[in-house]
Order: C-alpha cells, then structure tokens, then sequence
C-alpha cells in the first residue's frame, strides 16, 4: 500500500509549462432502477473492436478539444496503441449518419469494478439530448458483467461546467478530490494553442513569489 501524500493548505507554485486541475472522482454502486432511454432518432450505439490510433486521436481531439482533454496526448504512440488494443479496454461510440458522435470507453481490469475512462460527445452533438441515453447505455453495459459491483469515473473543472451536475443527476456520488499536474500539451504542439480557450496558456512561465 502506497502512502498518500496530502497538500497543505495555501497556494503551491507549479513548475513553468505546468497544468493542474482540481479533479473529482465519482461512483455509484448498484444500477439505477430506470429503464434504458430510446436511441434518439437517427443515432445507435455500436462498440469498437479495434481502434486506427489516428482515428482514435482525430475524435479524441474533437472532443475534448475546448476541455483541454490531455492525457492520451502526452502518451507516446507505442503506449497509446498499446493501451487501446488490450483485452481490458472496450469502445463504444454513438453513430448517426456514418460518424462518430462521441465515445464512451470503460476500463475492465478490475473483476468487481469498472471505469468508465472517457465520456464525451463532439462539439454539434453537445445539447442535443443524446447525453442521457448514452450515460444510461453505459451504465447498463457496465452493470451487465457478472460480478461487478461498481463504476465509477472522473471529471476535473477544466471539463465542462455541465459534466459534474451531468454525472450526479445521472446517479453518481461525489467520492474523493485529487489535484492532478500535467504538462501543458499546446505548448509541446499537440493541441492547438486556441484550444481550452478558458484556461489561458502561459508560454514564458516563471516561477511565481509565494512567500
């Protein structure tokens, strides 16, 4: 058991070229008792069973474009190809007329439990009230393995002011807060520097005086 380390209170300077973001981890141990929501006219879920790894990262940055979605960013290729073609991994993305209008992708590693590792839809689909029945599809999905006894996943305030509200409603309960410190991917130019546009970029970052 690894112990945790906790910040104190005041402010902790970040390193130039540094993102932080407050991150909010949220569970839900028993499927809610609701019926599956109908697929909005002209959308069906269909799962992926193998990824192109540059079709992965088009949607990816689609999506996660004004959030400043990260992570599979900073990974070198060879790990995120490996990571998107392991057994535990599982795709599902929302279609309508031919293309991917969002993804959910759950992590199966864990025989009681399962992550729901990414969850959005593409810029035009975002309103349209598709949302609901594709949280609700992966809530089913996930509580459909025998065994399991838990899902869960995460969200950060760089998301969408909509999505921690979204997760509630949808059943989930806030469990944990974490702050997670991360390189800044525009400044290593695989995102465009417009994108996040509420998070500002800081290109000749110093350290700041916090005494």
């Amino acid at each position: 058991m690894t112990e945790t380390t906790f910040l104190p209170d005041g402010y902790h300077a970040l390193q130039p070229g540094k993102l932080a973001s407050l991150v909010t981890f949220l569970e839900m141990t028993e499927c809610p008792e609701k019926p599956l929501r109908p697929a909005p006219a002209g959308y069906a879920l269909e799962p992926i069973h193998r990824w192109d790894t540059d079709a992965f990262l088009d949607l990816y940055r689609e999506i996660g474009w004004e959030w400043l979605w990260s992570s599979r960013l900073l990974m070198p290729r060879e790990k995120l190809e490996a990571k998107l073609a392991a057994s535990h991994m599982r795709s599902w993305c929302p279609m309508k007329n031919g293309r991917h209008m969002g993804i959910v992708e759950m992590d199966l590693s864990q025989p009681h439990e399962t992550e729901i590792s990414f969850f959005g839809l593409v810029p035009d689909a975002v309103g349209s009230g598709i949302g609901g029945w594709l949280m609700s599809e992966a809530i089913g999905i996930a509580f459909a393995r025998p065994g399991v006894k838990r899902l869960w996943l995460h969200t950060c305030h760089f998301d969408s002011p909509q999505a921690l509200p979204f997760y509630m409603h949808m059943g989930f309960t806030p469990y944990a807060r974490a702050v997670e410190v991360h390189d800044d991917v525009r400044l290593l130019g695989r995102l465009d520097e417009r994108a996040g546009p509420h998070i500002p970029m800081i290109r000749n970052g110093r350290l700041p005086d916090l005494k």
